[in-house]
């Protein structure tokens, strides 16, 4: 093999106020490059196709960032080695040349999007992949590149929730009847069980009859313009019997999960690689302030609707924050 990639990891996590630096090495014999350079690049793209389609002539992939750096020969000094670099350049001996890349904060996380029970092909979403090539040029598009002459691995950008213990949000109606609905706590992770606290005042003449609770994904999809798409996730009944002139209090539990969501096309779901297991996405973060991030963000909300025997409804909704835990030894700052 001319030429070889090397990682440690695939999972690089966004801390929101910075992200994990991209580190590796490219194992190459710089006598079989007959002249020719090395580059490598990371793109952090947007895929809506199968790549089989583009003999048609279409492009079923958008770039949001592309950053490319020379490998081979270095254009400049010598970059200080990470310890990750270090480890992986013995493996590689004399022929390893180390890379680093740095991802702005506004680039979204590595989403997929699922496909219907009859699509083929590759899922829609956003992905991160990391190529090194062998060129004259470093972007030349009249340039034949062969594929002996390239190598690249898909990774991963990902977001865990924060550590905090804040209590959840809260809020209210007053009319026609008073309701109250808070969440048992600001974060919650894939899996476990949504604690909703609904409380109500029926200062009215009529019977509530029926207490709906539902936890929605809004994928937002932001390329040249934005679209955005609502899926009910989870959606429980509850049949109570609220007299007029009453009041009631109680909680309940929902627990949202993508296996229960498997047939439902255009569920936004954190991206994984090759056909490991994943989750429904992940809520994404970012810095209040920040410029408007490209690709598809994710957000979730719960609902709580009280319904009277003479039909109307009085609703309530609430921020949720669904995300997968830090996992233990996790370091905060790997930059």
């Amino acid at each position: 093999m001319l030429m070889t990639l090397y990682l440690g990891r695939r999972d690089f996590v966004d801390h929101v106020t910075h992200v994990d630096v991209v580190d590796g090495v490219i194992r190459v014999d710089p006598a079989k490059l007959n002249g020719r350079k090395v580059y490598v690049y990371l793109a952090c793209a947007f895929r809506y196709g199968s790549e089989d389609l583009d003999v048609m002539g279409l492009s079923f992939r958008r770039d949001i960032w592309v950053k490319r750096i020379q490998i081979y020969p270095f254009p400049g000094l010598s970059i200080a080695k990470t310890p990750m670099q270090e480890s992986l350049l013995k493996k590689a001996e004399d022929q390893g040349y180390p890379f680093s890349f740095e991802m702005p904060t506004n680039l979204p996380c590595s989403v997929t999007l699922q496909p219907g029970p009859g699509d083929s092909g590759k899922a829609c979403g956003v992905d991160f992949e990391i190529k090194a090539y062998i060129a004259n040029h470093v972007d030349n598009a009249d340039e034949v590149i062969e594929k002996k002459d390239t190598c690249r691995l898909i990774i991963r950008k990902i977001q865990y929730a924060p550590v905090n213990t804040n209590p959840g949000p809260k809020a209210e109606v007053t009319t026609p009847l008073h309701l109250e609905a808070s969440l048992g706590k600001e974060n919650y992770y894939h899996g476990d069980p949504i604690c909703v606290k609904v409380k109500v005042n029926n200062d009215t003449s009529k019977v509530v009859n029926k207490i709906k609770i539902t936890v929605e994904q809004t994928t937002a999809v932001v390329l040249y313009s934005s679209d955005t798409y609502t899926k009910v996730v989870c959606s429980e009944e509850f049949g109570e019997t609220i007299n007029p002139d009453s009041q009631f209090e109680n909680e309940y539990n929902l627990t949202p999960l993508l296996a229960n969501n498997t047939e439902k096309r255009g569920i936004a779901m954190d991206g994984r690689l090759k056909d490991g297991d994943t989750n429904l996405a992940s809520t994404t973060l970012c810095q209040s302030g920040d410029r408007e991030m490209q690709g598809i963000v994710v957000s979730y909300k719960v609902k709580v609707s009280v319904s009277s025997s003479s039909g109307g409804d009085v609703t309530v909704e609430l921020p949720l924050i669904l995300m997968s835990p830090k996992p233990a030894g996790a370091s905060e700052k790997t930059s």
